[in-house]
């Protein structure tokens, strides 16, 4: 997996978040070189684990959806003499 990169944008919007969070949460100013940093480090040795829950939710969803096509094609199946 590659790493977890943001644009300049998104950047600046997940770092204001933190300083907000820090701000209202914890009565502590972060100045936006370490909001950065905390970001970095969080992205680096967290995100791997929201990024594969994503996933696995992801699979979840695309099972019972196969699933769900696959009773919807059984159906559809016309009577025979032949049984499978």
């Amino acid at each position: 997996m590659s790493a977890i990169k943001f644009n300049k944008d998104e950047k600046a919007i997940i770092v204001r978040k933190i300083q907000l969070y820090f701000t209202e949460e914890l009565r502590q100013d972060i100045g936006q070189f370490d909001a950065e940093f905390l970001l970095d480090f969080f992205s680096e040795e967290i995100g791997s684990f929201y990024y594969n829950r994503g996933l696995y939710d992801a699979q979840a969803i695309l099972s019972k959806k196969m699933d769900d096509i696959s009773e919807a094609i059984y159906q559809l199946e016309k009577p025979t003499e032949f049984r499978r």
